[in-house]
């Protein structure tokens, strides 16, 4: 088989500010035959992205390519003049970007954004190109692929903006295709869509490709053969299957470890009988209130829940089921439309300006990004020291003190007080992040998706860390995820939001075997195993998205449902049913159903079906 890209010798250095120079990529080598997808892993960085640039000969600023070779069939990117890298550069090379809401312009409808490579190489008049994208809509399985293009990027859901940018990437037919990191923003369930389009296209089309990911699950259902990496450096290379059932570098199988979430032990011992927050048919949303007094729109409806003191609840659901609204409701940044909220069994105000400071202090929010929730200019000292001049009135060396203090608790090092956020990890960032909110000395912590935006080492070392510190600290959690393997992991009890309804309620231990509601179910199911031919062999439905408004009352997850019960289901609201094993479901179904139900579907799918 002709390799399609040879990179040899390559090595990347950075300039380190003081005028010297480091190595960040050292010695890599590796090939790609012609229709095969290579994966590069690591946790962050390790050089994935940094290598899988260089083969556009694009290196961020500071760094250079020092060395090496880098050959695309019979051209050789290091020798190409600016001219041929420009026809290099989204015509034979293109790239799919982490963030598709980053690379599409708001202002401009979505055709033309993706004909402008075709406009910028001269490959295809205008009708033709337009014809091309509309066949690559319809492969990539986005929904009206006719008329989708003359939507703006804000009209269409996260799951989509991503497959069009891959259409985007592909238009001009490139010999090799960069996907970098292309679904570690999606929840679960969008997840395997865009994986499913993604696979059945390079498959169909004989794609070259390069995927970058620090998820080896989603690497076993999509590359041919994986190169890991960690530090800047080549640790283990094979094809996929060998890799998954005989890794022989100790860092290969630790990334295979953090892969699989341990069960923890959140709460052990530490739990007691009075809550440390209460809420009670807590209703909210966004917008002015109607004559009614609700919100424009609704995010969140009729939720009850309770948090005991000293241990986890999980909060799990897809993008846009109304996780976050949940903990900004808590945390008085969204005001309540009705309902009510208890903290330490004290009357809690909705909203942040009618609380004082004590009501503040006790409940903090760890938000998902701590690029946007840290300021990158400030250093981390002056970070932590805020909160404790604001809510415990300290400064000079005893803030100094607590700020050191508040350093190891989160396990940093004190060398890092005088650096600006921008220059950190994102594995400290979020530390930083975590220990601003401990600087309030809170009881309860709201957890926003704190570890979707990290790699699988660095996820796994905060989740043990939260652990800790509420087994240190006896602090509680409010643990927002798509991810119910994490939640499984290390949440005492777990909650299931569909729509802004909990549709599922139980201790973690109810969630290890079935029957579910058939959302969790199916939540459950999205979640990739690390095994090749996972993705064919999971039977996952594709997700419909919402065919309409639903009836109050009626369940949330009526339009999408694979059991429903006509006649039923479409027009008498689900009541709540006690399952066996501890949990209650908003289903119409009972134990017996969802179990039957469950069976027959697993026979279905199994290759005896």
């Amino acid at each position: 088989m002709v390799d399609q890209l040879q990179v040899d010798g390559l090595r990347i250095v950075a300039s380190t500010g003081d005028g010297g120079r480091k190595t960040i990529v050292s010695d890599v080598s590796f090939s790609i035959p012609r229709g095969e997808v290579l994966a590069l892993i690591g946790e962050s960085g390790s050089g994935k992205t940094t290598i899988a640039l260089s083969l556009l000969r694009y290196v961020r600023r500071g760094c250079h390519i020092a060395s090496g070779s880098i050959r695309l069939g019979d051209s050789d990117v290091m020798a190409m003049s600016e001219r041929e890298l420009r026809s290099l550069r989204g015509r034979r090379v293109s790239y799919v970007a982490q963030s598709a809401a980053s690379a599409f312009n708001p202002s401009m409808r979505i055709m033309g954004q993706i004909l402008e490579t075709t406009r910028i190489h001269k490959t295809l008049p205008r009708k033709e190109a337009e014809s091309r994208a509309v066949e690559l809509f319809r492969a990539l399985a986005l929904p009206e692929p006719e008329s989708i293009g003359s939507r703006y990027p804000h009209q269409v859901s996260g799951g989509q903006l991503q497959r069009l940018m891959a259409a985007m990437a592909l238009i001009t037919e490139p010999e090799l295709v960069i996907f970098d990191e292309p679904t570690t923003a999606l929840d679960v369930t969008t997840q395997i869509d865009v994986l499913r389009a993604f696979k059945r296209v390079v498959r169909e089309r004989g794609i070259t490709a390069v995927y970058v990911s620090h998820d080896l699950a989603v690497v076993a259902q999509m590359a041919d053969r994986v190169v890991v990496l960690n530090a800047g450096e080549i640790r283990e290379s094979g094809p996929t299957a060998q890799l998954l059932q005989n890794p022989q570098d100790h860092y290969t199988r630790e990334l295979m470890a953090a892969a699989r979430p341990a069960l923890g032990c959140a709460g052990e011992g530490v739990a007691s009988e009075s809550p440390v927050l209460s809420v009670k048919d807590l209703t909210a949303g966004y917008g002015q209130p109607g004559k009614d007094g609700r919100p424009k729109v609704t995010i969140l409806e009729a939720i009850n829940f309770s948090i005991p003191r000293g241990t986890t609840l999980g909060v799990i659901g897809e993008s846009g089921s109304g996780k976050s609204t949940l903990a900004r409701a808590v945390a008085g940044l969204v005001p309540l439309a009705d309902g009510t909220m208890t903290l330490s069994e004290a009357p809690l105000p909705g909203e942040m300006a009618q609380r004082n400071r004590e009501q503040l202090r006790k409940v903090q929010i760890v938000f998902q990004n701590a690029d946007t929730a840290l300021n990158p200019a400030h250093t981390v000292a002056r970070i932590l020291a805020r909160p404790l001049a604001f809510y415990h009135q300290m400064d000079g060396p005893q803030r100094d003190r607590r700020v050191r203090e508040l350093l190891d608790l989160v396990h940093l090092p004190a060398a890092i007080l005088d650096q600006p956020c921008v220059r950190l990890s994102g594995g400290q960032k979020q530390r930083v992040n975590l220990a601003r909110a401990l600087a309030a000395e809170p009881d309860l912590i709201l957890c926003d998706e704190v570890t979707s935006a990290l790699d699988t080492v660095v996820a796994a070392a905060i989740l043990d860390l939260l652990m800790e510190l509420q087994r240190e600290l006896k602090v509680s959690y409010m643990f927002i995820s798509h991810d119910i393997s994490t939640v499984r992991a290390i949440c005492d009890d777990v909650l299931v939001l569909y729509a802004g309804r909990i549709v599922e309620f139980g201790s973690r231990e109810t969630f290890s075997a079935a029957p579910f509601h058939p959302y969790t179910d199916l939540l459950i199911r999205s979640v990739p195993e690390l095994a090749q031919g996972w993705l064919e062999r999971s039977g996952h439905p594709p997700s419909k998205g919402s065919g309409g408004e639903i009836a109050p009352g009626l369940c949330p997850f009526l339009d999408r449902c694979p059991v429903i019960i006509p006649g039923q289901c479409d027009r008498v609201p689900p009541p709540w049913h006690h399952l066996a094993a501890g949990n209650s479901v908003l289903c119409h179904h009972t134990q017996d159903a969802l179990a039957g139900e469950r069976a027959m579907d697993e026979g279905a799918r199994s290759p005896r079906g």
